[in-house]
């Protein structure tokens, strides 16, 4: 993707960030393609399937809100069914797996980046919940990439060289804040914590009312594995400080769909090499 003046910035962080996965993935060992990962039991097969799948899906949602709700409601009728995603990506795959499928999923996201590449930032587009902007839409695509594949590093034993894109994530782990109580049925708190981060490259980021007595601090990097459920709050270094603050990394979730729970505490972690 040849970048221009006009480029969505969330378009090439999410290349950036399919980009370095797709490295690891590619010169992975055999052996780890056949072993489950601490998600969910989750295989390589599985994690870069669900990745393709829904890279697909965001195509066809960028193209036509009619095909995307034909091709969703499958996905949510076999849901309904008691099929999971994991299977249902395993049935559209048709067998497709392995060195084959990393390829195909590639091709993939080479194309969504390029097509996402000219929308403007604000344009709306039909996703699983409500519409979202063209920006939110690609940081979303960003963090499935960037939380699924903690599995695959973890699973590896590999520490990620982190970058500054990672702010796409940050941004949507804060404004989701009242979407996690909300999901969860739980009533909001009336105030906002003050989210005070330090990136990759050593900059602060911040986030509402510093005078705030909520407050959360520390690694953007580790707010951002909170927030994607990738990692249990207490296995970080955060400080997080008042009842709201503790309350929402406790249950954090910043994707749609139904509440999950995060982690226990010592369940994904890195493992040794």
């Amino acid at each position: 993707m040849n970048q221009t003046s006009h480029e969505l910035p969330q378009a090439r962080d999410f290349l950036d960030e399919c980009t370095a996965l797709h490295a690891v993935l590619a010169t992975a060992p055999d052996a780890a393609w056949r072993e489950p990962t601490q998600f969910k039991a989750w295989s390589f097969d599985d994690i870069v399937g669900h990745l393709y799948l829904f890279d697909v899906v965001a195509e066809i949602a960028a193209r036509s809100r009619a095909e995307f709700e034909a091709f969703y409601g499958e996905i949510v009728a076999s849901a309904k069914q008691g099929e999971t995603l994991r299977s249902y990506a395993q049935r559209w795959l048709a067998g497709c797996r392995g060195r084959d499928l990393v390829d195909r999923w590639q091709a993939q996201f080479q194309r969504l980046a390029q097509i996402a590449s000219t929308f403007e930032p604000d344009r709306r587009l039909a996703w699983a919940g409500p519409d979202m902007s063209a920006r939110s839409f690609m940081s979303a695509r960003q963090m499935e990439a960037w939380s699924h594949g903690q599995a695959v590093f973890d699973h590896l034993g590999l520490e990620r060289v982190e970058h500054d894109r990672l702010r796409n994530i940050a941004v949507m782990g804060v404004n989701t804040f009242g979407w996690t109580f909300t999901v969860n049925r739980r009533p909001q708190p009336p105030a906002k914590p003050y989210v005070r981060l330090l990136s990759p490259s050593g900059a602060t980021w911040e986030w509402n009312e510093p005078a705030a007595t909520d407050r959360v601090e520390g690694s953007a990097v580790e707010f951002c594995r909170v927030v994607t459920q990738t990692r249990n709050v207490r296995d970080t270094a955060l400080q997080v400080t008042g009842a709201a603050a503790e309350e929402w990394m406790a249950i954090a979730q910043c994707f749609a769909g139904p509440p999950e729970q995060p982690p226990a505490a010592g369940t994904r972690l890195r493992r040794p090499r």
